[in-house]
């Protein structure tokens, strides 16, 4: 055999064999404890959409060379420290609960996939920050479950009433009003002040503002109701401890139109006067703020917060309608003119939840029974608790 042919064929073998090897080191057989997970070009799914990874479990794959990848990923539980700040007990209690998450993969081939797509790669860490937002988001999905009225995903119109006792009644009002904003901003809903008139010395005599988000009206509906406080009067120079009474009006805010809701314009007594709080000199001195008055059932609605008389007035409807619609909804009313007006006092035995500064802090809510020690956290928007308990005390029946 000549010489140039030997060579031939040993250099021909020697490509066969690195090619034979390079074959068999993209071949990868998977472990029973472990998924083999591939990537790159991998092909479509049964409905034709092309597949970010392909998972393999139980045997072998050939990994292609240049368009494809591999990793594996570990069936090994990951047990992770998730501790709970404030949990809400069966007895309506807030509580801390040291807890400990496991995190396991199943080998179905559905949820492999899923895996692959959301844990490859990431760190220990990066997987505990994982299992955190999705305990809360199943504490919202939980919460939403709860949210089943008619008009619970409406944006919500709070209106704040001072009760008896001049400034101590007005200070406390704009507390609750303050509380409330705290507790949209906390949420990103948006808050729009409809209406705001000032106290004779402090706080404030009324308000109302509209909440819009999702679900507004279905959180805040709870919040219905008088609140009391219990505190040291800062207005006392005497310091005695003093009781005051504010209420709390919800309602969602809804279209007339569709509610088959009409308001004959005979109905309506309109009264327009000069806006007596901040928003420019356009406002102080043109009569841009609306009264609504509805004759037959005595309910009035105002609104003096916007620069001109027309989108006082259009605000005003919206607050009339939804409140018309609120009564006729919540006392199973055929129509509108079965709504007859009545006013709750606003003093003790009809409030909902009670404030105390003085001796000792709590806040508690008389249907419920659920209470938190951190008075500050609750003037400062903290109130999930308390809504929480109350939807799920309703979702029960244990509510009237």
């Amino acid at each position: 055999m000549q010489p140039e042919i030997l060579i031939a064929i040993c250099v021909a073998v020697v490509i066969v064999f690195a090619l034979l090897m390079g074959i068999l080191s993209r071949y990868r057989k998977c472990p029973s404890d472990k998924i083999l997970v591939i990537y790159g070009k991998v092909g479509s799914d049964k409905n034709g959409q092309a597949r970010s990874a392909k998972c393999v479990h139980g045997g072998a794959a050939f990994i292609m060379p240049i368009i494809q990848s591999y990793q594996f990923m570990d069936l090994t539980p990951i047990s992770i420290n998730v501790d709970l700040k404030n949990a809400l007990s069966k007895q309506n209690i807030r509580v801390d609960v040291p807890s400990r998450f496991t995190v396991g993969i199943s080998t179905e081939p559905g949820i492999m996939q899923n895996a692959a797509e959301r844990l490859l790669g990431l760190r220990m860490n990066e997987i505990q920050e994982l299992a955190k937002h999705f305990r809360t988001e199943l504490e919202s999905q939980k919460l939403a479950t709860l949210l089943s009225g008619e008009f619970d995903h409406n944006n919500a119109i709070l209106t704040f009433h001072a009760g008896a006792g001049g400034t101590e009644a007005q200070d406390w009002a704009e507390m609750l009003f303050r509380m409330y904003n705290r507790w949209a901003e906390r949420h990103n809903f948006k808050v729009t002040t409809l209406d705001y008139l000032d106290g004779d010395e402090a706080g404030i005599k009324s308000a109302s503002i509209l909440v819009e988000g999702l679900n507004a009206y279905g959180f805040l509906k709870s919040e219905n109701g008088v609140h009391r406080l219990v505190r040291i009067s800062p207005f006392d120079s005497s310091g005695r401890r003093q009781t005051s009474f504010a209420s709390l009006e919800v309602m969602p805010e809804m279209d007339g139109a569709n509610l088959n809701i009409e308001i004959r314009p005979e109905d309506l007594e309109i009264d327009f006067y000069r806006a007596s709080g901040a928003g420019g000199q356009k406002v102080n001195k043109t009569s841009s703020a609306v009264r609504l008055t509805h004759k037959p059932t005595g309910i009035v609605v105002s609104c003096q917060t916007q620069r001109s008389q027309y989108q006082n007035k259009d605000y005003a409807m919206k607050m009339l309608v939804s409140k018309l619609a609120e009564i006729k909804e919540r006392e199973h009313l055929d129509k509108i003119e079965d709504i007859k007006g009545v006013k709750k006092e606003i003093a003790w035995g009809a409030q909902i939840r009670s404030y105390v500064f003085m001796p000792y802090t709590l806040a508690k809510d008389t249907r419920t029974g659920f209470e938190n020690g951190n008075i500050n956290a609750v003037m400062d928007g903290d109130l999930d608790g308390f809504i929480n308990a109350y939807l799920t005390a309703l979702s029960h029946g244990d509510l009237q």
